[in-house]
């Protein structure tokens, strides 16, 4: 059963990539805004058994309900096989209830989804105290991909000595891996938080002085670890700061705060559109694309 893959208008051109990669056919999913912000989501007249759709669930509200419509409107017209290809997977940092009245997002969004898809594509999910994705989807073929290796290379395409630098303890996993692949030295700040604007940080014993960093992570929201944490590399005399990282969630504000700390090169994967994307991930996800038809 060949698939056919549906591009959502967010992630139009990185779905046309995936399905130029696979030879397959890709087809348009129309969505209109009503001015009371409902959205009419609109199918390609081409039916076919096995549909894959493609969507990064950042920004996630809209898109949730409008992939909700797609997928039962897909199901109605014959489709026996759905397939999500999310590379960032939302709603996964809320995986436990700090307090009794708070709504544990991670489980409920993982349900929902497990309902509508049989197979689930994503990149380096940001997970924390829950680590295996099954248990916050279940019942679905759960996909975990990372992107380190990507960044592991493109490092290496620099062709610069580098330290690498993660701004927290949680982002360890992800600068051993690049730092193994590229074989540059690396270390760990460690972060204390205050809000979600306010961190703190500790920087690791290391050489900083006249060292070139990189600062690596999954996921940039805000960017005020990483702009901390770099405003620290300078005060203790690092020669440069860059950031790297797997999925630019840039708040509107985040590129601005990240400039202001004087940060000189920002490079991210596609995973989510911005203008820091440098590290394509089309054929990493449709080398196991494959493996499901």
């Amino acid at each position: 059963m060949t698939p056919t893959i549906y591009t959502f208008p967010s992630y139009q051109q990185q779905g046309k990539n995936i399905a130029e990669s696979l030879k397959l056919s890709s087809f348009d999913i129309q969505v209109h805004h009503f001015p009371d912000k409902e959205s009419l989501v609109t199918l390609p007249a081409k039916k076919n058994k096995h549909i894959i759709f493609c969507l990064s669930l950042d920004y996630p509200n809209n898109k949730l309900i409008e992939l909700f419509f797609a997928a039962k409107t897909a199901r109605l017209q014959g489709a026996k096989r759905l397939t999500l290809v999310t590379p960032y997977l939302c709603y996964m940092r809320q995986d436990k209830s700090f307090h009794s009245e708070e709504a544990i997002s991670q489980q409920i969004i993982g349900q929902w989804l497990s309902e509508l898809f049989d197979d689930l594509i994503t990149v380096d999910p940001h997970l924390h105290r829950v680590t295996n994705l099954d248990s916050v989807i279940p019942d679905t073929n759960n996909i975990i991909l990372t992107a380190t290796p990507l960044l592991g290379e493109f490092v290496k395409s620099l062709g610069k000595e580098v330290v690498l630098m993660g701004p927290d303890e949680e982002s360890l996993q992800w600068v051993k891996q690049v730092a193994t692949i590229c074989k540059a030295p690396y270390a760990v700040a460690t972060k204390v938080r205050h809000s979600d604007t306010h961190v703190s940080i500790q920087l690791p014993e290391i050489r900083i002085k006249d060292q070139h960093i990189i600062l690596i992570d999954d996921v940039i929201s805000t960017g005020n670890t990483v702009a901390q944490t770099a405003i620290q590399l300078y005060t203790a005399g690092a020669s440069q700061v860059d950031v790297l990282v797997t999925h630019a969630l840039f708040s509107k504000e985040a590129m601005n705060t990240l400039k202001d700390s004087n940060i000189k090169n920002i490079y991210s994967t596609d995973s989510i559109l911005h203008k820091t994307n440098c590290i394509p991930i089309a054929n990493m996800l449709s080398d196991k694309i494959k493996t499901l038809f």
